[in-house]
């Protein structure tokens, strides 16, 4: 109970500054153009100085392994959710089945995950955390940007090839680690910078979550079955699967704790921001994409605090 009383209490907190956004948006100090310039900061600047400063730490070998485990746990569980998510969710049009494959897999593990991971295990958190991300990052620009689309791989080229590897969560990763490695700190003003541009991601993601449910439209959603299949995969069976695998090999592999809460928080969150970016951007089916965003973060609420505690007791 007490773990749970924990949770709520976070993911509550994360609520009110998204009603910030919401009430921001209704009286009309932010607007759309705004709000795209608040998500170019936190993609382009905040996600890089928000891996950076997770990394600043010194090496230790114990660390590194459970980094490794992390990014081979993160892989596979998109591996098993994709193709779940072939086998689960279907829909006569295309674009819409598509869509809702997109949302089921992939969560809000930067905007909504690493807040999260932040207020109930601190810096340790957030540094596997940004793992989950990273590896969120090549799979969500590849299969995802695909699905979205209706293409193969092979579709991909130019600046899209390239958006696969080189994107702000990669590069964040290419900068981190090696001052992981290397067990270096960067000069105080340096890292005082980066850090504070670091504790922007909290706010100001909530804010534009917020902006953005108060537009939401949750029609398509509410009257589609498939929708609800897609959602609950996405917010309890999922997570319930990872804390179920992360059980079976805690012991065999010695995994470290705050890893694999980091990894359930991550996986815990609702449907990613980018299903409804691509989805607009591609002429896919954007009204399904944008309800199936702001009903799952809506849910979330509800959803978060007994799958994270339940983690909490068990692992």
């Amino acid at each position: 109970m007490d773990n749970l009383v924990i949770v709520a209490t976070q993911v509550g907190v994360l609520f009110a500054l998204m009603a910030v956004g919401f009430v921001c948006r209704r009286a009309k100090l932010l607007n759309a153009e705004t709000v795209r310039g608040i998500v170019d900061i936190l993609v382009v600047v905040v996600t890089p100085a928000l891996i950076i400063d997770a990394f600043q730490r010194p090496f230790d070998r114990a660390m590194l392994a459970n980094l490794g485990f992390a990014a081979l746990l993160t892989s596979a569980g998109h591996i098993v959710a994709i193709a779940l998510a072939y086998l689960l969710v279907h829909h006569e049009r295309v674009p819409t089945k598509n869509v809702l494959r997109v949302a089921a897999v992939f969560s809000n593990a930067g905007f909504m995950g690493i807040p999260l991971t932040d207020a109930l295990l601190g810096d340790e958190g957030v540094f596997f955390s940004v793992v989950y991300v990273g590896v969120f990052n090549v799979v969500i620009w590849s299969w995802g940007n695909c699905t979205t689309r209706n293409v193969s791989v092979k579709a991909l080229v130019g600046p899209e090839l390239r958006s696969i590897f080189v994107n702000p969560g990669t590069v964040g990763l290419a900068l981190g680690l090696p001052l992981f490695f290397a067990s270096v700190r960067l000069p105080a003003v340096l890292a005082k910078s980066v850090g504070f541009l670091a504790d922007l991601n909290t706010p100001l993601a909530m804010l534009v979550i917020g902006y953005y449910l108060c537009g939401a439209k949750l029609g398509p959603v509410v009257c589609s079955f498939n929708a609800y299949v897609a959602g609950f995969f996405r917010l309890v069976a999922f997570p319930l699967m990872m804390i179920g695998s992360l059980y079976a090999l805690e012991d065999v592999l010695a995994l470290d704790r705050s890893m694999m809460l980091a990894m359930v928080v991550s996986a815990a969150a609702p449907t990613a921001a980018l299903t409804s970016m691509f989805a607009s951007r591609y002429g896919s089916d954007v009204d399904m994409s944008v309800g199936m965003v702001s009903a799952t973060t809506l849910l979330s609420i509800f959803t978060m605090p007994p799958v994270i505690a339940l983690a909490m007791s068990v692992l």
